[in-house]
This record gives C-alpha cells, sequence and structure tokens, in this order.
C-alpha cells in the first residue's frame, strides 16, 4: 500500500473537470485507488461521484492510497495528476 498527502490549492477545490481527470486516470491501474479527508469516509477514486461527494476545498488536506499489483506506478501518476491540476 502507498500514499500520499496533498494540500489542494485550486481556488475552487476539487471541482468536475480536475475530478474527471483523476478518475480517468485511476482507471487505468488495476490497483485500488481512494481519496480521503478529514471527516469523511474514503472514495472511490475511480467513481466521479464518490470523489465530488467529498466536498473537498481549497486548503484541505486529502490522502490518496492505491493498494494492489501497480500500486507503484498508480501512485507516481496521480500524485503527478493532482500537481498538474489541483
Amino acid at each position: 500500500m502507498k500514499s500520499f498527502n496533498y494540500v489542494i490549492t485550486d481556488p475552487v477545490g476539487v471541482h468536475a473537470r480536475p475530478a474527471g481527470v483523476i478518475v480517468s486516470v485511476a482507471k487505468g491501474f488495476a490497483c485500488s485507488v481512494t481519496v480521503s479527508k478529514a471527516g469523511k469516509a474514503p472514495a472511490d477514486a475511480k467513481r466521479i461521484f464518490g470523489l465530488m461527494g467529498l466536498g473537498i476545498k481549497h486548503g484541505e488536506e486529502v490522502t490518496v492510497t492505491c493498494d494492489g499489483a501497480d500500486e507503484d506506478k498508480a501512485i507516481s501518476e496521480l500524485e503527478k495528476v493532482f500537481k498538474e491540476n489541483l
């Protein structure tokens, strides 16, 4: 299991466009991918409604976790996606 923390810098937070990018990238991996924030249950990053349901806003910290066969590649790609889009 691999994970990283990220503080959202996008002024709008996690909205539809970056959430769609995250879902698209996450679906490309066999491992499970979850996104969580304090006080909320983790959401499956392969499902846009789960991700949007977290209501992640500017300045909030999230934890992205990958668990499975291709977790190393997945965590690397997702960290890049978060840095480029959020």
